[in-house]
């Protein structure tokens, strides 16, 4: 087991990664009060959750099963964990814990943010995703119909158990839809990081125990480094947002889940190659780099061809980057170089957006 450690003052907080951690009976060091509510989904529950349950059997454990999904991260399955603990008389001093993928993390962490202003949660991510973005850094929040992670709040985990043995029960596409996130570590903070998942996609994809554990390991190390520096996103962290701003535009067009978080932020991440290209600094060869990258991992590098420009401009408004109006992005002026910038020409914005379906004949 590897154990990395998020650093925030008073907030500081471990992760701990590796096969078999869910066996390693840590989770009972890190409940402060007598009572526990695991939350997950129909799902992943069955695989893991007695799992959890016997290594709590000293506490008060309530659990919360939620439907499985990313159109079910809303505000009214969000007031069921509400339900729930009031209904079991929960206290401030209860811990939520998450067992889940980002669906369940991301809830979770917002309930715990509001519940009586404020309660301990732990994330246990069951998804390569969630393991290696979601579950680190106290990102928490809901979808809106009108725009993807709009209600939330910053909200830190006590503790976050990322086994990497769960990954074997994970599916192909999910799979791939991990390593978007663990590329654009690569893309935004580490040449070196990005030369080695360039050799080793085919390991990562056929689930070697090693090479996981090292990209898992590396990913939430960068995260852990980022946040450190930036927890609330006003500078440095909103990098970790390659990708995001056309992801996200894509999954709202084409409703949540339908499009995997992570397939589009891959077709996201080539949309900024393709404007970063544009714009003069990346070259020709290193947008092919991402995209033979991309495509190694599984994940569509074309965008849903029935979004206009017009209305990926709309729905890209409607992100927490805009400023005054005018779109930021995370843009790339060399492989393991990134910026946040909103001096680009529009045209050239257009021109992405226009080429978005034929983005693969870059």
């Amino acid at each position: 087991m590897l154990t990395l450690t998020v650093d925030l003052g008073d907030r500081t907080y471990p992760i701990y990664i590796g096969g078999n951690v869910l066996d390693e009976a840590l989770l009972a060091q890190h409940v402060r009060g007598r009572q526990v509510m695991i939350v997950s989904n129909e799902t992943v529950a069955p695989l893991y959750l007695s799992r959890l349950q016997a290594q709590l059997s000293a506490f008060q454990v309530d659990t919360l099963i939620l439907p499985d999904g990313e159109c079910y991260k809303d505000l009214d399955h969000l007031n069921l964990i509400f339900d729930a603990l009031l209904d079991k008389r929960h206290n401030r001093t209860t811990t939520l814990i998450a067992l889940g993928g980002g669906v369940v993390g991301d809830m979770t962490g917002f309930a715990a943010a509001c519940y009586q202003r404020g309660v301990d949660f732990i994330q246990v991510p069951t998804t390569l995703l969630s393991q290696v973005d979601s579950s680190v850094g106290g990102k928490t929040g809901v979808n809106h119909a009108k725009g993807k992670n709009m209600i939330g709040a910053f909200h830190q985990p006590i503790a976050v158990l990322a086994d990497t043995a769960v990954l074997a029960t994970l599916p192909d596409r999910e799979l791939s839809a991990g390593l978007a996130e663990v590329i654009k570590y690569g893309l935004i903070y580490d040449a070196e990081f990005f030369d080695w998942l360039e050799l080793n996609m085919d390991k990562l994809r056929a689930q070697d125990a090693e090479a996981l554990t090292h990209a898992i390991f590396r990913a939430c190390q960068i995260k852990a480094e980022v946040v450190a520096q930036d927890e609330r996103e006003s500078g440095i962290r909103a990098l970790l947002n390659l990708g995001h701003t056309f992801g996200h535009a894509i999954e709202t067009s084409q409703g949540y889940g339908n499009w995997l978080h992570g397939e589009a932020v891959g077709t996201g991440m080539l949309m900024a190659a393709d404007l970063s290209a544009r714009c003069g600094w990346l070259s020709a060869e290193e947008v092919s780099r991402i995209r033979a990258l991309i495509i190694a991992a599984g994940l569509p590098v074309v965008a849903p061809q029935d979004m206009t420009v017009e209305e990926f401009r709309q729905l890209m408004s409607v992100d927490k980057k805009v400023l005054d109006g005018r779109i930021r992005l995370v843009l790339v002026r060399s492989i393991g170089d990134a910026l946040v910038t909103q001096d680009f020409d529009s045209a050239l914005l257009d021109e992405t957006l226009r080429a978005g379906a034929q983005l693969a004949q870059f």
